[in-house]
């Protein structure tokens, strides 16, 4: 039971990194391209997907 809910939580935080990275895009190509910064969203949705799919396997 703990290890659906724990797996519903992670896709839940997946899927709204998701969210916010789609959100933060044009912050993101301004940061970039205005003021030489990176913004690492892409790591976040990353590594919250690889999370996700450890505890699926």
């Amino acid at each position: 039971m703990f290890d659906r809910i724990r797996s519903a939580a992670l896709f839940g935080i997946h899927q709204a990194t998701v969210a916010i990275g789609i959100s933060l895009f044009p912050v993101a190509v301004f940061a970039r391209t205005r003021l030489g910064i990176n913004v690492p969203v892409g790591r976040l949705v990353e590594t919250t997907g690889e999370v996700y799919e450890r505890v699926e396997e």
